[in-house]
């Protein structure tokens, strides 16, 4: 009994050990099926399949990178194996001690074994005290995303301190995770939001959070800061759908901006109405009272007293809340109806413009129409088949805000009357009354008739915006039919030659008198304004373009604009036609409009293409007009941008692709942008609130914005979309990454190898270049490398060629003025491989350049770029590429 006793003590089955070695044999040899029937054989072997695993791992390094390792494959295919063989699961205090094990475990191990981990050991099923304890041991010694992440696998969050847990994510950029933390719990983002809120008041010293954590690792104290906090505020509000009310600071300190952004737009630019301006004043500042004091402060600031009383007045605002100037200056006031004082006192009387293309029809047959009734007989009329009728859209100016504009007026121009519709009005009676199908219908059956030409300039942000305004309407732009944009004809005059003394006749020039408005100078016509003063004579009023188009009733003057922005369509539509060669069109308009994209900002999609039929209900002869298409394709070669300096990273990407990008510098105003893009023809790439001063200063479509929070990837790939930048496999790096150049001197290695021998010799360079010249006696290798010089990629040009840059000489095949090329970055030991004979110089910086040995693994980042612009053909090419370009300080490196 006794040696019985003994025997049963003794351990049976496999070492785990032993099993690990064999399995790290399996692994070298890269026999991945043999592996897996060894691990299952293995554990079926082991006494304690779980306690030995975990005995592997703490034996075992090759399981902490990333990446499917050894340690993987273990993990999970005993993850399988146990579902097998459920009798080998622990409980009680056996499972107990291995959960203790596996914890420590968790901290090291990378993300892509957690689960199968925790799965294994139950951990959902252990102490919630012991695994609170082991996140808390994990946060005080520094590893804050490790204890994030287990947190979040574990679904500990509800019994944590949020402000505690995310504070130190956020000072180290991981905005990422701090999103998934919260996300499942909608309790927990209400507080992290108040947090983020609270962190915004004025006064608050966002630096006395970053001192606490400044030896952290990875402590990136510049990404923690109000402008930070302010667009994850916002983002975090869209992403969980939460009410804005919650962060009042961010929300003032978003209005303050719109504040400061029209005073901007009223006393410097001039480019907005005192009624405009007072109505976007009053609804930005509504009854808040902070907002009332930062108001009067900045009225002070552009104005006078007396006006600033006037708002004083108006808002009723207290008078220990006014500067003593003011509070003086309100007592002399007379006492009045606070509202009709303000709006006398502040309307200047403009007077009605000349010298602005005016309606030719009575203001009799302007119809606003608000009720059912009253649309039936727009309808009949509109819904006639031949019938040509153009169509604006308007909406209240959004300044930045979160949300997509809501359409407040539709507007319909026949040829003897203009319709005026309250969207919003009639939507709500619609659906008061149950006719709102009947009333999306005819709305439907206008865009969808082909028989029916409909006229809009830019119409598919028009249609986005009336998606956004009724659901309903989301596929209004993909049933489009019979849609003429003239915003492609714009873009083709803009790029005719000829002088706009069209056909004998001179555009009107301005009077100094109409030129000035309220002491200042016009700002230039751009636009379907610039389109009218073309084709018509007279550009458009647009001085009530930013008005507050939700507010009823409309006043006279937006009536007025808003049927000539409709109906000035129908006007040029039909001199087009008529003669469509003394505008530089082609006779037939067709061929104008054929592959010309349509670029208005913020237009995500285009209309189909449909034949459309002349005012006059047939086809014009020699002068028939094509609806809108999708912008044709374009190569990254024939696409310049400039890219804001908020945008750098997305610069560098897009020049990877070979997009010609310029770049501003940290410390350049983002008006430089528009500078560069007016003088060298560029795209201006920006983001947030510049974009409302930049896109005023270029032409329609020249200015694009991007989603600032958004990876490099994601920007580039919607700039691509937008475009129709079309990225082939030899378009990637064909341009060099330090300087933009495309013009790369190919050179033999034996040749180069003479060149960084030479610079070692160089005096007074520290052998840091090499300055390369043909001009006196080359030899046999230098007329080598010179007639072997070629395109190593589209875009790399012969070196007889002139050369892009800001200083440009002719290269004959002397190369007269030398290259200047940085061949001490070359280590001895490349030019050796003998897998490599070529070396590419980058003919404006001296930039070298050689294949390497990891080029699917660089350029395979750049899969979705082809997969998105749909290059089959270099997708194809793609798995198969085996070298690549790169230097040695990036060797190795995606750029």
């Amino acid at each position: 009994m006794h040696q019985d006793s003994d025997s049963s003590n003794e351990p049976t089955g496999q070492d785990p050990l032993l099993l690990l070695k064999t399995l790290q044999l399996l692994w070298t040899k890269n026999e991945i099926e043999k592996l897996k029937e060894e691990i299952r054989r293995g554990f079926a072997g082991l006494e304690d399949p779980l306690a030995g695993l975990l005995d592997m791992l703490e034996n075992s390094s090759d399981w902490k990178g990333k990446g499917h390792s050894l340690g993987y494959y273990i993990t999970t295919e005993l993850q399988l194996w146990i579902k097998e063989h459920p009798a080998v699961q622990q409980s009680g205090p056996r499972l107990q001690k291995l959960q203790a094990r596996v914890l420590r475990t968790l901290a090291q191990c990378p993300a892509n074994l957690l689960d199968p981990l925790i799965s294994i050991y139950q951990l959902h099923t252990a102490d919630r005290n012991c695994l609170l304890a082991h996140i808390s041991h994990l946060y005080h010694k520094g590893d804050y995303k490790e204890a994030a992440i287990l947190s979040i696998k574990l679904k500990l969050q509800p019994d944590q301190d949020v402000e505690q847990m995310c504070t130190p994510l956020l000072l180290q950029d991981k905005i990422n995770l701090v999103e998934d933390y919260v996300g499942e719990y909608p309790e927990l983002q209400s507080k992290l939001l108040h947090i983020l809120d609270t962190w915004c008041e004025p006064g608050f010293d966002i630096r006395d959070i970053s001192r606490q954590y400044q030896g952290m690792f990875r402590y990136k104290p510049d990404k923690f800061n109000r402008k930070t906090l302010s667009k994850l505020i916002f983002r975090l509000l869209d992403r969980f759908n939460v009410d804005p009310a919650l962060c009042p600071n961010v929300i003032n300190q978003r209005h303050l901006r719109t504040l400061h952004y029209l005073f901007y737009k009223r006393f410097v630019e001039k480019t907005m109405t005192q009624e405009n301006w007072t109505d976007h004043v009053q609804s930005t500042v509504g009854e808040n009272r902070w907002l009332q004091g930062q108001l009067i402060q900045l009225l002070l600031r552009y104005c006078d007293l007396n006006t600033a009383a006037q708002w004083a007045q108006h808002c009723n605002l207290p008078k220990e809340m006014l500067p003593y100037k003011v509070a003086d200056e309100l007592q002399k006031l007379q006492i009045q109806e606070r509202v009709e004082e303000a709006t006398k006192a502040l309307n200047f009387g403009e007077s009605k413009k000349k010298g602005y293309y005016q309606l030719p029809i009575p203001r009799a047959n302007i119809h606003f129409l608000q009720t059912w009734e009253e649309t039936l007989p727009c309808w009949e009329k509109v819904l006639q088949p031949g019938q040509v009728v153009g169509i604006d859209m308007e909406w209240k100016p959004s300044f930045g805000m979160v949300r997509k504009p809501r359409i407040s007026l539709l507007q319909i121009a026949l040829k003897d009357e203009v319709f005026l519709l309250d969207l919003p009005r009639l939507l709500e009676e619609a659906e008061m009354e149950g006719r709102k199908e009947e009333l999306l219908h005819f709305i439907q059956m206008l865009y969808s008739d082909s028989a029916i030409t409909k006229l809009g300039y830019g119409m598919s942000g028009d249609l986005s915006s009336l998606a956004a305004t009724c659901s309903a309407l989301k596929d209004a732009d993909k049933q489009a039919q019979g849609v003429v944009d003239l915003l492609i004809v714009d873009k083709q005059l803009q790029k005719s030659s000829i002088d706009w003394r069209k056909g004998g006749r001179k555009v009107d020039v301005l009077s100094p008198e109409q030129n000035y408005e309220d002491g200042g100078c016009r700002q230039p016509e751009k636009g379907l304004s610039l389109l009218v003063q073309h084709v018509l004579g007279k550009p458009l009023d647009k001085t009530e373009q930013l008005s507050n188009w939700e507010k009823r009733p409309l006043r006279e003057e937006q009536i007025l604009y808003a049927a000539s922005d409709a109906y000035c369509l129908l006007e040029v539509y039909e001199k087009l036609c008529k003669d469509p060669a003394s505008f530089g069109l082609s006779l037939d308009l067709t061929e104008s409009l054929v592959g010309k994209p349509c670029m208005k900002p913020k237009a995500k999609k285009q209309l189909n293409k449909q034949e459309v039929s002349s005012p006059s209900g047939q086809q014009c002869k020699a002068s028939k007009m094509e609806p809108s298409r999708p912008p044709a394709p374009i190569s990254p070669k024939e696409f310049s941008v400039v890219c804001d300096n908020m945008l750098q990273g997305l610069g560098r990407y897009l020049r990877c692709l070979g997009v010609d990008v310029r770049m501003l510098e940290n410390g350049d105003d983002h008006r430089r942008a528009a500078e560069i893009a007016r003088q060298e023809g560029r795209v201006i790439l920006t983001s947030g609130l510049p974009y409302q001063t930049l896109q005023s200063q270029v032409a329609e479509g020249r200015c694009f914005s991007v989603n600032c929070s958004e990876k490099a990837k994601e920007q580039a790939l919607q700039v691509l979309k937008h475009f129709n930048v079309r990225v082939s496999l030899a378009d990637i790096f064909s341009r060099c990454q330090v300087c933009n150049c495309d013009k790369y001197l190919k050179v033999p290695k034996e040749r180069m190898r003479q060149l960084v021998m030479g610079s070692r010799q160089v005096a007074g360079d520290g052998g840091a270049g090499c300055l390369v010249s043909y001009e006196e006696k080359p030899s046999e290798s230098c007329d080598a490398a010179v007639s072997a010089c070629a395109a190593a990629q589209p875009g790399h040009t012969l070196c007889s060629e002139r050369l892009e840059g800001p200083e440009q000489h002719e290269v004959s095949a002397a190369l007269a003025e030398g290259t200047v090329l940085q061949v001490a970055a070359i280590p001895p030991g490349v030019l050796d491989k003998a897998e490599l004979t070529d070396f590419y110089c980058c003919t404006r910086c001296g930039k070298v350049f050689w294949e390497g040995s990891h080029f699917g693994r660089v350029v395979s980042q750049f899969q979705d770029v082809l997969v998105t612009t749909g290059d089959a053909q270099s997708i194809y090419e793609l798995r198969g590429v085996t070298g690549a370009l790169q230097d040695k300080d990036h060797e190795g490196h995606t750029p």
